[in-house]
């Protein structure tokens, strides 16, 4: 089993931007030593409890504190972003940090048709561009075609496309790029999605199939534990799905809400269980297990978005005790 992080670098009410970024970096030294093979970085704009909205400079910042390490991307924003530029930076990483790069795009508005605007430079809706937009990464960083992007790398960085379904799989097939199904939204379609990928694979940047798996865990002592610690997650989340404060809520604080919640609430917070793996090691090891069976993918991107720092460390050291 091969293992990552994908952190939308989430911040606790009570901590500033900089402490939370500080704190990420620490995070990303703390996984090389465990053993984890890449962390990634999310993008995301007009919130105020995810700090991460540039991963190409959180990339930089972590590769140049580690020694090993992947860093990557889940995922730029490309439908909004000229799919040149997005190259030239992914090749001035891969300059940097030869071999370290696992650069992930994403079909996202990014936080609704407000910030679309203005990231796009208030360009006309560019979310139908995606499929072309790419392919043309894709040939970029493949060095195709007269026009090349700069700096001219020896090495190719990989490429991976974030997607929830069987029509995202077979569009990163079709293009030779590497797959990253998203179970941590949408969980329902991913062993669909594993299939349309391997059967529809066409070489291209990469010469074989490369896929991902993403999904919340929290890895407590036991499941008691675990359970406890998660409540914060399951309040930022919900909070998150409403529009309203993004930053993660402390366990207490978590605790009580979680006894109030209404009854549409709890059917809430119980449906997006599925998106996630909470219990003791013997608990995710168990249900890690089954859906890298499940989709026939040992390689995963592991999120955690409880409110305690150090209890995040435990319970990724946790994991990396199971597998590394």
């Amino acid at each position: 089993m091969r293992l990552g992080i994908l952190d939308q670098m989430p911040r606790q009410k009570g901590m500033t931007a900089e402490e939370t970024a500080a704190s990420t970096l620490e995070m990303v030294r703390h996984a090389e030593n465990l053993g984890y093979g890449s962390y990634w970085f999310a993008e995301h704009h007009a919130t105020r409890g995810m700090v991460s909205s540039s991963p190409e400079i959180m990339m930089a910042a972590a590769a140049a504190r580690t020694e090993s390490i992947k860093v990557g991307s889940g995922g730029i924003l490309l439908p909004q972003y000229s799919a040149y530029k997005v190259a030239a930076q992914i090749s001035q990483l891969e300059s940097l940090y030869p071999g370290r790069i696992e650069a992930g795009v994403g079909r996202s508005t990014g936080g609704g048709e407000f910030v679309r605007k203005r990231l796009a430079d208030f360009k006309p809706d560019q979310m139908g561009d995606y499929p072309e937009k790419l392919e043309a990464l894709a040939g970029y960083l493949n060095k195709e075609g007269k026009i090349r992007a700069a700096p001219r790398t020896e090495g190719k960085p990989e490429l991976y496309a974030l997607g929830l379904g069987e029509n995202s799989a077979e569009m990163a097939a079709a293009l030779g790029v590497g797959y990253v199904f998203g179970h941590f939204i949408k969980p329902d379609r991913g062993k669909e999605a594993f299939e349309a990928y391997r059967r529809n694979f066409r070489p291209g940047l990469l010469g074989s199939p490369k896929a991902k798996a993403c999904v919340f865990v929290i890895c407590g002592e036991d499941d008691e534990h675990a359970e406890y610690m998660a409540a914060s997650q399951h309040i930022w989340l919900l909070d998150v799905e409403k529009g309203l404060d993004s930053r993660v809520p402390d366990v207490t604080t978590a605790h009580e809400r979680m006894s109030a919640l209404n009854e549409r609430e709890k059917e809430t917070v119980e449906k997006n269980r599925e998106r996630m793996i909470i219990g003791g090691p013997g608990t995710v090891k168990r249900k890690l297990d089954h859906f890298s069976a499940l989709y026939q993918c040992q390689d995963w991107l592991l999120l955690s978005n409880m409110y305690d720092r150090e209890e995040k460390r435990k319970s990724f050291e946790r994991v990396s005790q199971l597998y590394l």
